[in-house]
C-alpha cells in the first residue's frame, strides 16, 4: 500500500433500507442508527474541516465540534460520522435542524443544545487511503489512532444477536440499527453491505407545494410532498403537523421564494383547494406510520428541513 495525497472530498457510502426485518448473522455487525447530520472530518496538519454529505462546509454551524477536535492528538485523517443533538439520551433531529446552515458561535446559543460528533468509520489515515480495507480493519485503525474524548465519540457496535439488539434499540426509543458487513469495503454509493433496520419510519421527502391555512396568523396549512422516481417527481401526500410558530414563519417565507405557477408533480391526484406550488428544491425529514397501497404517507409529521441532500437524490425507501 502506497502513500497518497489526501482527497479533498469522498462521496459517502449510504445504507439500503430492506424489508425492515432484523436478523442474526455472524458476518455482520450492528450499530446504533443516529438521527442527525452526516459529517466528514478532514484533518490535515492543524487544519480541521467539517463537510456534509454533499460537500458543504459545516465548521461555522458546529464550532464546538471543531474546537473539541483541535484538542485531540491524531494523525492526518478523514473520518465519517454523524453530528447529533441529544435530548434525554435520544438523538433528536428536530433540535439539530435549528443549527443547519447557521453561524452559531455564541456560547449562550451552544449551551442550549447538547451536540456530539459520533464517528463510525475512517477513510484515510496518516498518508494512506484505506477505503479498500475491510470494515473491521478500518474500525480497528479508527480506535487505535483517534483518542475519543468528550463530545467526540466512537460508535460502538454489537457482533452478535441482531434480532435481540434491535428489540432493545426500539425499547430504548432509538431510531433503529445499521447492519454492516464485516468484510465490506467503503464505496461511494448506496450499498447492500450497509442495511437500515428502523424502529420508526422516517425518510427525506421534497416539498412541492403547500396549502393555505384557515388561520390567518399562520403561513401555511400543510406541505405537499414528493420523491423522485426515474426523473419523475411523484406525489407522496401531505403533512400538516410538526410545525411550531418559528417553523411556520421561516419555512413559509422560504417556500414563498420558490413559488411557481405550474404543478411540479407527475401524478398529483388530490382535490385540495388553495394550493401554492413550490419548485421542488427543499428537502425535509418526515416521520410517518406507513405507506399506503397507493404510495401515500399515513399519519405523517414534519421533523425539519435538510440542507445536506440534493432534492433529485430523494427516492422512496
Amino acid at each position: 500500500m502506497q502513500k497518497t495525497t489526501m482527497p479533498s472530498f469522498i462521496k459517502p457510502m449510504l445504507a439500503k433500507l430492506t424489508d425492515n426485518k432484523p436478523f442474526d448473522n455472524k458476518d455482520w455487525i450492528f450499530e446504533r442508527k443516529l438521527d442527525g447530520e452526516r459529517c466528514f472530518l478532514y484533518k490535515k496538519g492543524d487544519s480541521i474541516i467539517l463537510k456534509s454529505r454533499n460537500n458543504k462546509l459545516l465548521n461555522k454551524s458546529y464550532p464546538e465540534i471543531v474546537h473539541a477536535l483541535q484538542k485531540l492528538d491524531m494523525p492526518d485523517c478523514i473520518l465519517d460520522g454523524e453530528i447529533v443533538a441529544m435530548h434525554k439520551g435520544i438523538t433528536n433531529f428536530s433540535l439539530l435542524q435549528k443549527r443547519f446552515g447557521t453561524d452559531e458561535t455564541s456560547k449562550s446559543i451552544q449551551s442550549k443544545l447538547h451536540i456530539y460528533y459520533y464517528v463510525f468509520d475512517m477513510l484515510y489515515c496518516d498518508g494512506y487511503l484505506i477505503t479498500h480495507l475491510p470494515l473491521m480493519t478500518r474500525k480497528h485503525l479508527l480506535k487505535t489512532f483517534i483518542p475519543f474524548k468528550g463530545i467526540i465519540r466512537y460508535v460502538t457496535h454489537k457482533t452478535t444477536n441482531g434480532i435481540s439488539n434491535f428489540k432493545k434499540a426500539c425499547k430504548a426509543q432509538w431510531e433503529g440499527l445499521i447492519a454492516k458487513k464485516k468484510t465490506g469495503v467503503y464505496v461511494s454509493k448506496r450499498s447492500a453491505d450497509w442495511t437500515k433496520l428502523k424502529c420508526v419510519n422516517e425518510q427525506e421527502l421534497v416539498i412541492g407545494g403547500y396549502t393555505e391555512s384557515t388561520n390567518a396568523r399562520l403561513q401555511f396549512g400543510a406541505l405537499l410532498l414528493g420523491y423522485y422516481e426515474k426523473e419523475k417527481f411523484k406525489y407522496a401526500g401531505k403533512v400538516g403537523t410538526g410545525f411550531d410558530t418559528t417553523i411556520q414563519k421561516k419555512l413559509g417565507a422560504k417556500m414563498k421564494r420558490y413559488e411557481i405557477k405550474k404543478n411540479p408533480f407527475h401524478n398529483y391526484d388530490d382535490t385540495i383547494k388553495g394550493v401554492h406550488w413550490v419548485k421542488p428544491m427543499l428537502v425535509c425529514e418526515i416521520q410517518f406510520e406507513e405507506w399506503t397501497r397507493d404510495n401515500k404517507l399515513r399519519h405523517a409529521s414534519y421533523l425539519g428541513l435538510r440542507d445536506d441532500k440534493d432534492a433529485k437524490e430523494v427516492k422512496k425507501e
